[in-house]
């Protein structure tokens, strides 16, 4: 499994996984775009071979914070449990350390089990809770990981 930067020319795979994983709070063409161009955000893609994506990660890095923020982690439906998001979550980690992060926060929906196990089993723990974040009105769970912590 690959793990790179996405460009441009994945723009339509990039939508196309978005609109397949989530039913609600899903970035548009026009966010993809702009996040490719962003130097305050990364897109990863995974993939077994150059156009067969398996999951996609989007970061955002803050001027002069040495926190970053997983903002999306997706994956096809046939790729869970085989690595995926493990893989983007390790390039994410290394993208942020790189900017001089010390640490990687996200959200995750209270309901989403699956992603809850991941999280915990790379080393990150939960500090908060939010009511009402999703646009479905879903509540999340904020965790957080030190990235000087193990480099993986």
């Amino acid at each position: 499994m690959r793990v790179r930067r996405a460009e441009l020319s994945d723009l339509d795979d990039l939508v196309a996984l978005e609109d397949a994983t989530f039913d609600s709070d899903r970035m548009s063409r026009a966010q993809y775009r702009r996040h490719l161009d962003s130097e305050s955000a990364r897109v990863l893609v995974a993939s077994a071979n150059h156009r067969r994506f398996l999951g996609t990660a989007v970061v955002f890095f803050r001027k002069g914070s040495r926190v970053a923020r997983l903002y999306s982690l997706a994956s096809r439906p046939e790729a869970r449990g085989k690595g995926v998001g493990s893989a983007l979550l390790a390039g994410v980690e290394r993208a942020a350390r790189r900017r001089g992060c010390r640490e990687l926060r996200l959200e995750v929906r209270t309901d989403n089990a699956d992603a809850i196990r991941l999280y915990e089993r790379l080393g990150y723990r939960r500090f908060a809770r939010i009511d009402g974040y999703y646009e479905d009105g879903a509540d999340a769970w904020r965790y957080a990981r030190p990235l000087d912590a193990a480099l993986r």
